[in-house]
């Protein structure tokens, strides 16, 4: 069992807190997502868990174990680093031989996992090669494989994918995902790319700020974000925001339409809705009470469906409309929200109203 559980951790460099005490939990066998932007504490994280920093205050359990005040080395982990780190003047074969040969295990023991990890990741026609003779893609498999070949308890992974090219990230998400089930390896992966966390998580962390202010499955960060920040940062375009002015009886004024909401003392609320669950209706079919008007001022069309964005009581509002939409910058849209996929937040906490 490899279970992880990181309990009131805290960091501070200097004056700086980076992260502010993080409770967070992982089971065994779950792939877990830290995601965010740049900054946001997510890789301080996984490096505390490794052993590389040290955290202010708090604690890292592995397996029932604490492990914070334990070396590296110790701990049960492998690491997979975003700059690939794999050995030059190795082969491919040593090179997933490396943390094998340092356990001194028996020769017939590393040609079985160096033979079986090197399958795992096809690269097993590559044994003989140097690091010189790979591409990107097949270096990075490479510290995968190595990773993998000592059967860790846990595995963490910071920004593996962020230097290979649009096409071959697809292609390893999916790769990793199998292999990574199938190894039945704890694992903690950090990214910035929301599609990565999205395809390829069982459960997704979001780091703001040095906090975890949502972790869920993909579905739920981007149906119910918790807070304004999580509907902002997922989803691309990312949800929409509006102000929105109580009327009474739970309902709400929003770009001068009555739209039903929660009964709360607050008389201002923000209104969420993501582009796609926007429905546009045509100008003689709309009654202008319920489906207000909105200006579109760019279109943009990419591909599989065109984006508007909009401007609706001063405020921008974006919406997914089919590829084939007769429309132009300038026309009126009259749009209406699905109901069931509004989100509402209270705009001095941030915080989702559920």
């Amino acid at each position: 069992m490899a279970e992880i559980n990181i309990k009131q951790v805290a960091k501070q460099f200097g004056g700086t807190h980076a992260l502010h005490s993080i409770d967070l939990t992982i089971a065994d066998q779950e792939f877990l997502v830290l995601l965010g932007a740049s900054g946001c504490g997510k890789t301080t994280l996984l490096r505390i868990v490794a052993g590389l920093e040290t955290a202010t205050s708090g604690e890292v359990w592995i397996g029932g174990h604490r492990v914070d005040k334990l070396a590296p080395r110790d701990r049960g982990i492998a690491m997979v680093f975003q700059n690939y780190a794999v050995f030059p003047h190795l082969t491919v074969y040593e090179n997933i031989a490396f943390g094998l040969r340092m356990a001194k295990l028996p020769q017939a023991e590393v040609d079985k996992r160096v033979n079986r990890t090197a399958d795992l990741m096809h690269i097993e026609n590559l044994l003989s090669r140097y690091s010189g003779q790979l591409s990107g893609g097949q270096r990075q498999r490479v510290a995968v494989a190595r990773a993998l070949a000592t059967e860790p308890a846990v595995l963490l992974m910071d920004e593996p994918l962020s230097n290979l090219d649009a096409l071959l990230r697809m292609e390893m998400r999916a790769e990793l995902k199998t292999v990574l089930a199938e190894s039945k390896t704890t694992t903690i992966y950090v990214t910035h790319d929301q599609v990565e966390a999205m395809s390829m998580a069982d459960r997704i962390a979001i780091v703001n700020e040095g906090r975890i202010v949502q972790a869920a499955s993909a579905v739920e960060v981007y149906r119910n974000p918790a807070e304004h920040f999580v509907g902002s940062f997922i989803g691309n375009p990312p949800m929409n925001f509006l102000d929105a002015t109580a009327l009474g009886d739970g309902w709400w004024d929003v770009a001068g339409t009555r739209i039903k909401g929660p009964s709360v003392k607050q008389n201002k609320l923000q209104f969420g809705i993501r582009p796609e669950d926007i429905s546009v209706h045509s100008p003689k079919t709309s009654n202008p009470q319920d489906s207000p008007s909105a200006t579109i001022r760019v279109l943009e069309p990419l591909g599989s469906h065109l984006l508007a964005s909009c401007k609706v009581d001063n405020q921008m509002l974006r919406v997914v409309l089919d590829s084939d939409a007769s429309v132009k910058a300038g026309d009126p849209l009259h749009w209406s929200p699905v109901a069931d996929r509004i989100r509402w937040f209270d705009p001095a906490t941030a915080l989702a109203i559920l």
